[in-house]
């Protein structure tokens, strides 16, 4: 995880083999800092070596530059693996940096969405608010139980929300589309399509019953799905507790956006 890991080649057999480095990085610093002055007490005096035969070369002895050139190359090493190290704690801070700023917006605005919830379900859905915080005890429980009961909580919200709004009807809404008419059922069970409803009768933005219709009717379905295969014993949906944050965070959004319709019609509170 520390990027410390390096791969040799044997050139023998070309087989590949990694390693790893664990010296610290005092240790690195230290050994390029005491480089020079090794490098110094090991150099030779210069010494002229003359023959009397102009024809004869003679070389002077090889003396420390062997071990001139062994401290340099592990110096070299040492600077590279300070270098590596200085590369990767920069990478990996940015990285914390922006995970954090990220994080801090997303927690701000989720936290701006949830009290704006809070406050307008206490106004408008009264009984749903020990439901909520009912929801945020399940998700802190390590049962798996508690998490598909915070996912019924959510669904049982969006009911609570419909009957508020748009209460059940026994006549059908007819839709026209391309030409054909389809009836929309208000019934009890309807919760869905009487939320569309409302959205229908009260906004008048061309992007927001698409968007948050098609959203609301997403996350209806799959709550219903469920439920129902809890109520029949079925265990073949299994809630884990990612997906349960989900659908909590869903169901903030989608009835944040739903009571963000009523804030300039209180009165339709009571409709």
């Amino acid at each position: 995880m520390a990027g410390r890991t390096y791969e040799v080649k044997d050139k023998g057999t070309g087989e590949t083999k990694s390693y790893a480095y664990v010296q610290p990085i005092a240790e690195w610093e230290q050994a390029v800092g005491s480089a020079e002055k090794a490098i110094e007490a090991a150099r030779e005096p210069d010494v002229s070596v003359v023959s009397a035969n102009p024809s004869q070369y003679v070389y002077p002895p090889a003396g420390h530059h062997l071990e001139r050139q062994t401290i340099r190359t592990n110096a070299n090493i040492a600077a590279t693996r300070i270098a590596e190290r200085r590369t990767f704690i920069h990478r990996y801070t940015l990285h914390k940096h922006y995970e954090l700023k990220f994080s801090g917006i997303a927690d701000d605005i989720f936290s701006r969405t949830r009290e704006r919830v809070d406050t307008n379900i206490g106004k408008y859905v009264p009984e749903s608010v020990k439901k909520l915080a009912a929801i945020h005890d399940n998700l802190r429980s390590e049962n798996a139980e508690d998490w598909s009961n915070a996912v019924h909580g959510c669904r049982r919200i969006i009911i609570d929300l419909a009957d508020a709004i748009f209460p059940a009807q026994k006549e059908d809404r007819a839709k026209t589309e391309k030409g054909k008419t389809t009836p929309i059922k208000l019934g009890e069970t309807d919760y869905i399509n009487r939320l569309i409803a409302f959205i229908e009768d009260h906004s008048t933005s061309t992007l927001f019953k698409p968007i948050v219709g098609s959203h609301l009717k997403f996350i209806g379905e799959r709550l219903d799905s469920i439920v129902k295969a809890a109520q029949k014993g079925t265990h073949d949906v299994i809630v884990s507790p990612q997906e349960a944050d989900r659908y909590v965070i869903y169901t903030y959004m989608i009835v944040g956006d739903i009571l963000s319709l009523l804030e300039d019609t209180p009165e339709q509170s009571n409709s």
